[in-house]
């Protein structure tokens, strides 16, 4: 499959399967996360794979709330990556200091990039969230109280292998040659 084929069956699913996702392939995204740039090749991040089932619902429950409900699908995912954001080396630290640059969100962001075409490219789906209860899930993963959760990953099969349409901005409107243009 060419690259832009498979940016383009890339896609948030909301709905999986109930076929357990093969530890070979989790292993084969986190190894595509592993080979991602990241400034001054400091990879700063941990993925914990949460892939018992009784662990993964506690995980889930803390992915929305009484009120803002839209995450409830995570309950359907064998499988959530918590992408925990580590410390970067000293030359990557210093840049984004200089710089006024998160380089580490950024460098997490690509990772799980990688992590979501490596499954699509597997027949799996994902699903990046950003809003999640992170306290409580620290807690429930024994993650340090010093370190940040960045994003988690919905991983698993999809229950619906149709690839929707795509809508995005036009090609002349996010891009301009030589000098910036509206």
């Amino acid at each position: 499959m060419d690259f832009i084929e498979l940016t383009r069956i890339r896609q948030s699913v909301r709905r999986y399967s109930g076929t357990p996702v093969e530890r070979e392939k989790i292993e084969k995204c986190i190894e595509a996360a592993r080979l991602a740039p990241s400034a001054c090749n400091s990879q700063p991040w941990r993925i914990v794979v949460v892939d018992d089932p009784e662990i993964k619902e506690e995980v889930a429950r803390e992915t929305y709330g009484p009120v803002i409900s839209f995450n409830k699908f995570t309950h359907t995912a064998p499988v959530i990556l918590v992408m925990v954001m580590e410390k970067p080396n000293i030359t990557a630290a210093f840049g984004a200091a200089v710089k006024n640059i998160d380089y580490s969100s950024i460098d997490l962001g690509i990772a799980a990039e990688h992590i979501c075409l490596q499954a699509a490219e597997l027949g799996l789906g994902t699903c990046m969230l950003g809003w999640f209860n992170e306290e409580p899930i620290k807690k429930i993963l024994g993650i340090p109280r010093e370190r940040k959760i960045g994003l988690l990953i919905c991983l698993g099969y999809p229950e619906n292998k149709e690839v929707r349409k795509k809508v995005r901005r036009p090609f002349n409107e996010i891009v301009s040659y030589n000098k910036y243009a509206r």
